[in-house]
C-alpha cells in the first residue's frame, strides 16, 4: 500500500469511511454507503467520482507535420474544436496499448486522457511515435478530474457554475470558469447516463469536491460502482476486456477504427479482417442472479470455448451479465452456453448490447 499512489481526495475519501483498494497503481475508493446503493444514486441523480488517477498529455503543434494525426486508429486533424474522440492507441500486432480520448482545444493543440496503470507507457509510445521535437507533456500531476453522472448532473451543474454548461451537447466541451480558475467541462462519461467529466487544476480539486457535494442531489461513487454501471451498458474496461493481446475488432469495437488512415497496427488489422478473428467478444446474460467472474470459462454443449473477462448481478436487468470472449462459432446472438468455475455452473445466453438501454445518457 506505502506504494501507491494517492489522489487529492484520499483523506477526505477516508474520513467518508470508503472502502479503499489498489486500482491501476493508485489507491483509490471502491465503496462508500455501498455498490449497489451508489449504483442506484447514479441512475437516480447525480453521483461524483475522483476520477483524478487518470492520466493527460498536452499536445501543441502540427498535428500531421509532427505526425500525431497517425499515432492513433482515428484522425485527430478530423477532430472539430471543442469535440472529442475515443479510440486506441495500437502495437504492431494491433493489440490495445491503450483506448483513449483526444480532445480538440485549439488548430494547434490537443489534450489525450488515458488510463491510470498506462501513463508512463502511454507517454513513451506516443513520443516516439511523434518526429523529433514535437511538443508533448505530461500533465497529469497538475490536472485534477471528477466525474459528475446521472439524470441531474446538467441542473446541479448549471445552478451552481451557469447556464452555459447545460447547453454542451454529447462528446462537446467547452472551457469556462469554475471557482475562479480555468476549467474543461465535458459532457463525457462511463455510465451511460447523462454526465460530464470537470477537468481543473488539481490544487482545486479538493474544493470542487467539497461544493459539490454539499448538494443535496449528489453523493460520493466509487469505482465499484462506476464498474457496474459501464458494464451494464456495455462499456470496456482496460486490462479485462481490452489489452495487448487484443484488437478493436476482436472487441467488436471496428467503428472506432479508421482503416482509410494510416497508424501503427493497421496491418495486422488488415489481415486479421481477411482471415476473421480466432476469439470475439460476446454480451451475455445470465438466467438467473449469480454473478459471472472474471477469468469463468464459456462452455458451449461439452466444450470450453472461451472465458469471462467482465461480470456481475445488474440491479437493472435483475440477473447476471457478462462480456467475454469466445471462438466464432459460440458469437451468435441466442447462443446459449454455460458459465462455469470448479462446481460453479449457471446457464446463460448471448445477447447483443447494451444490456441496459434506459439510461439518461443522451438526455
Amino acid at each position: 500500500m506505502e506504494d501507491l499512489k494517492a489522489t487529492p481526495l484520499r483523506e477526505h475519501h477516508e474520513g467518508l469511511k470508503a472502502l479503499m483498494a489498489p486500482f491501476g497503481g493508485w489507491l483509490m475508493p471502491i465503496q462508500y454507503a455501498g455498490i449497489l446503493a451508489e449504483h442506484k444514486w447514479c441512475r437516480e441523480k447525480a453521483a461524483l467520482f475522483d476520477i483524478c488517477h487518470m492520466g493527460e498529455f498536452l499536445f501543441q503543434g502540427d498535428i500531421v507535420a509532427d505526425g500525431l494525426d497517425s499515432v492513433f486508429t482515428f484522425s485527430v486533424q478530423t477532430i472539430p474544436v471543442g469535440r472529442s474522440r475515443y479510440g486506441f492507441l495500437l502495437n504492431e500486432r494491433g493489440g490495445v496499448i491503450d483506448d483513449l480520448i483526444v480532445f480538440r482545444l485549439a488548430e494547434d493543440q490537443v489534450m489525450i486522457v488515458v488510463n491510470a496503470a498506462t501513463i508512463d507507457n502511454d507517454f513513451a509510445v506516443i513520443r516516439s511515435r511523434l518526429k523529433e521535437g514535437a511538443n508533448l507533456t505530461d500533465i497529469s500531476e497538475r490536472t485534477g478530474k471528477l466525474d459528475l453522472q446521472g439524470p441531474l448532473a446538467r441542473e446541479v451543474l448549471v445552478e451552481h457554475f451557469g447556464p452555459e454548461i447545460g447547453t454542451i451537447p454529447f462528446f462537446k466541451f467547452i472551457k469556462t470558469s469554475i471557482l475562479g480558475v480555468e476549467a474543461l467541462v465535458s459532457r463525457t462519461g462511463y455510465t451511460g447516463e447523462l454526465g460530464y467529466e470537470i477537468f481543473i487544476p488539481a490544487h482545486k480539486v479538493v474544493e470542487l469536491w467539497e461544493h459539490l457535494l454539499k448538494d443535496p442531489r449528489v453523493a460520493p461513487a466509487g469505482l465499484g460502482a462506476r464498474d457496474l454501471l459501464r458494464l451494464e451498458v456495455g462499456y470496456s474496461l482496460y486490462g479485462s476486456d481490452l489489452d495487448e493481446n487484443t484488437t478493436p475488432l476482436a472487441a467488436g469495437l471496428a467503428s472506432f477504427v479508421n482503416l482509410d488512415k494510416e497508424f501503427v497496427g493497421k496491418k495486422a488489422l488488415l489481415e486479421e479482417q481477411q482471415r476473421g478473428a480466432e476469439r470475439v467478444k460476446v454480451a451475455f446474460k445470465v438466467n438467473s442472479r449469480r454473478s459471472p467472474r472474471h477469468h469463468y470459462e464459456i462452455w458451449q454443449e461439452d466444450a470450453a470455448v472461451g472465458t469471462v473477462t467482465s461480470g456481475a448481478f445488474s440491479p437493472m436487468l435483475g440477473c447476471g451479465i457478462g462480456l467475454g470472449f469466445v471462438k466464432p462459432g459460440a458469437s451468435a446472438l441466442g447462443t446459449k452456453i454455460s458459465i462455469r468455475h470448479e462446481r460453479v455452473e449457471m446457464e446463460a445466453e448471448v445477447v447483443e448490447l447494451p444490456f441496459f438501454t434506459g439510461g439518461s445518457l443522451r438526455a
